[in-house]
């Protein structure tokens, strides 16, 4: 089956508008909270630790805590998140597997 390419581009001009809507854009970054964090121990050899981190709920940013995550294959470091500047003001930047 041929999908016209009229469909395809609509498809994919609605998932990138629906990407953009994910995201929380702020002109004061938030303050992270004071927490000592422990980590438990973890679950094998092969898991890494992912820091805290923010995660956009509801139209703002709430803190997230840490956890042990296995990488997607082997050779994979995880790429802490971090703010973005933009024009309109900053966005977070979720930590993601390379």
């Amino acid at each position: 089956m041929k999908i016209p390419k009229v469909l395809l581009i609509a498809g994919l001009l609605s998932l990138s508008a629906a990407a953009s809507q994910a995201q929380v854009i702020v002109r004061v970054r938030p303050v992270a909270p004071r927490v000592v964090v422990t980590r438990p121990v973890a679950p094998s050899p092969r898991h890494v630790w992912v820091n805290e981190e923010w995660r956009p709920v509801r139209g703002r940013y709430v803190y997230s805590g840490g956890y042990w995550a296995a990488p997607p294959r082997a050779g994979a470091r995880f790429i802490p998140g971090h703010w973005r500047a933009t024009r309109r003001g900053s966005v977070w930047i979720p930590g993601h597997w390379m």
